[in-house]
């Protein structure tokens, strides 16, 4: 109910707003959600949606996969740590214009350039979120399943698994919060389709209207994985709790 009224509190003082500027460079909802209808009767806001979310999707899992692999590998071993600490202060550190930019300028504008650059700019920050979550494992918790002989699938479903959970969960959520702004800037610089294509183009014509309905449609997707994914898989995680 919150948050039905924060919703139409926002929408509200954007039509206010659109009102009292009565000008081009900021429509009315209406005016957006009318554009967002007329694409999508095109067929374009579908397909380019489509192609942003594949990436979107290939990015995401991968990232998740290499990033905890490394991050559970450098939590459990303090001489390797030790080792790529520098590196991966160096990879956070890197601005992600500028390795989209590298990629392309190495491997060409192809398609794995792009996802490759996705990769690069998110998994630094999930190795760096399980690394600190598998240091924090309790130790005495592990020594205990081993003295009652839970053997290693049960150790990491009854033991690991729900000490970890909570830093992979906050890891997936920043994550995909952040690899859309970054797939959208590859979309812009390198790539013929795609949302941030759509936006680029957009933008050529100064038509704020069209990147605003074009924006809007992907956060609302964007939304309904967090709420239709993420949200129910953190509740089933975690009911053990309850």
């Amino acid at each position: 109910m919150i948050s039905l009224l924060s919703i139409t509190a926002l929408l509200s003082l954007w039509t206010l707003a659109a009102l009292v500027a009565h000008s081009p460079l900021l429509p009315s909802p209406i005016k957006v959600v009318s554009v967002v209808i007329r694409e999508l009767e095109s067929g374009q806001l579908p397909y380019h949606l489509g192609v942003t979310l594949r990436r979107l999707m290939i990015g995401f899992s991968l990232s998740m996969i290499l990033g905890t692999l490394m991050g559970v590998s450098l939590g459990r071993n303090e001489a390797l740590n030790r080792f790529f600490d520098s590196w991966l202060i160096l990879f956070l550190n890197i601005p992600a214009l500028v390795t989209i930019i590298l990629c392309y300028v190495w491997f060409g504008l192809t398609e794995v350039s792009a996802i490759l650059a996705v990769i690069i700019n998110k998994v630094p920050n999930v190795i760096i979120t399980l690394r600190e979550g598998t240091k924090a494992i309790d130790l005495e918790l592990l020594e205990m399943a081993k003295v009652f002989r839970f053997g290693r699938l049960k150790t990491l479903r009854h033991v690991i698994w729900p000490q970890l959970a909570p830093y992979l969960f906050g890891s997936a959520r920043s994550g995909l919060g952040l690899i859309w702004k970054i797939i959208l800037v590859v979309e812009l610089l390198g790539r013929s389709n795609g949302i941030g294509y759509q936006l680029h183009l957009y933008f050529q014509l100064f038509d704020v209207t069209g990147i605003l309905a074009y924006s809007l449609a992907f956060v609302l997707i964007v939304q309904m994985i967090e709420w239709l994914m993420l949200k129910p898989l953190e509740t089933h995680t975690f009911r053990w709790r309850r």
